[in-house]
């Protein structure tokens, strides 16, 4: 497979400037998923890595070898797209292999790349079916091994599995990770989900309005989300991010209306000054019932319990700001209820309020 490098792309549409200098560099073999809401610019970024949109700056290289001006069928890329766009007419076997025909590929050297695609695919026996008479992760399977028999330098992926229902997502998911693991493929997807990110993803690129948030491996934007807008958007749920203040001694962060009161660390944490006001963010896996005359960090009033199997989620209030915790189902308590929850100290993670960035650990 093959390096691919991302440098200083932006992309503007008249005055509208939908990427602001995007720097991102992969290594063989690398499986990159940009990550964000619509509108933040990863679709624009996987066009112009594709050939279907031009930069207004910035360069885009494969192997070190420039991109610009290079048209999208010599950039020796495939894509597969959120759409299946299987021809309706053409069974499985010549859908796969079209691409092949069109360049004038000899018949059986095509045969042998669409068996060995199905092959990898698992799906050898529907070579002479019509999409009609296939399911969405089939049809998916499908355009997947249209684009595996081309033997491209880099795998193109926008949000291939968008059209599929829970079950088939969770499916899908799993063949994608089995085959990145089987062909080690430089791979970029596309998508808005992070659970798809975390669970495919070598690494993740967090993109909002035009830029790179954080890049990171998904353990890594997880537990160190860079900024305030990292930590709400990893995670389902998302970190609890809780507002407050350092105390005029500099001991204890409490929050602001009440109901989190807890010592700050003993080793020093850069920017918990006396009398600052932080963010204090920590996940909802973390928090954990004590009994009433035990210590406690969170005194939270619950407003609703969702039971999703094997774990609970608590929504309540501390004060006037809304935290969530995850508990065991045996540990659920009952809506207006009052409980006491615990945290880890070094799960903490401080964000300033102002710039929105991750205050440094030490």
């Amino acid at each position: 497979m093959s390096t691919l490098e991302i440098d200083a792309v932006t992309k503007r549409f008249g005055a509208l400037e939908t990427l602001k200098g995007v720097d991102i560099t992969l290594e063989s073999g690398e499986f990159l998923v940009l990550l964000g809401p619509s509108g933040c610019g990863k679709s624009t970024l996987l066009n112009i890595i594709a050939g279907l949109l031009e930069p207004s700056g910035g360069d885009i290289r494969i192997d070190g070898r420039s991109m610009r001006k290079v048209h999208p069928k010599n950039r020796d890329i495939a894509m597969v797209f959120q759409s299946y766009a299987l021809y309706p007419n053409l069974s499985v076997a010549r859908n796969i292999g079209f691409g092949l025909e069109m360049r004038k590929v000899p018949k059986a050297e095509r045969e042998v790349a669409i068996r060995k695609a199905a092959e990898i695919l698992q799906i050898e026996p529907l070579l002479e079916r019509k999409p009609a008479e296939l399911s969405g992760g089939q049809r998916q399977r499908v355009a997947i091994g249209r684009a595996l028999v081309r033997d491209p330098k880099v795998f193109l992926f926008d949000e291939p599995l968008s059209n599929l229902d829970a079950k088939l997502r969770t499916e899908m998911r799993t063949e994608l990770k089995r085959l990145h693991q089987k062909l080690k493929a430089t791979i970029v997807y596309v998508t808005h989900d992070q659970v798809e990110a975390m669970t495919l993803a070598t690494r993740i690129a967090v993109m909002r309005e035009g830029q790179v948030e954080q890049i990171g491996t998904p353990r890594e934007i997880y537990d160190n989300p860079a900024s305030i807008y990292v930590a709400g958007f990893m995670g389902s749920p998302p970190m609890n991010l809780v507002e407050g203040r350092i105390s005029d001694d500099g001991t204890r962060f409490q929050a602001e209306g009440g109901g989190c009161d807890f010592p700050t660390p003993a080793n020093a944490i850069g920017g918990l000054t006396p009398g600052r006001t932080v963010i204090a963010g920590f996940r909802p896996e973390q928090l954990f019932p004590t009994p009433p005359a035990e210590a406690k960090a969170v005194t939270m009033e619950v407003e609703v319990v969702e039971a999703t199997g094997a774990e609970t989620l608590v929504i309540g209030h501390i004060g006037e700001q809304t935290i969530i915790a995850s508990v065991k189902p045996d540990q659920a308590p009952e809506p207006g209820e009052t409980v006491r929850l615990n945290f880890a100290p070094g799960n903490i993670r401080w964000f300033d309020p102002e710039s929105g960035r991750a205050l440094p650990n030490e």
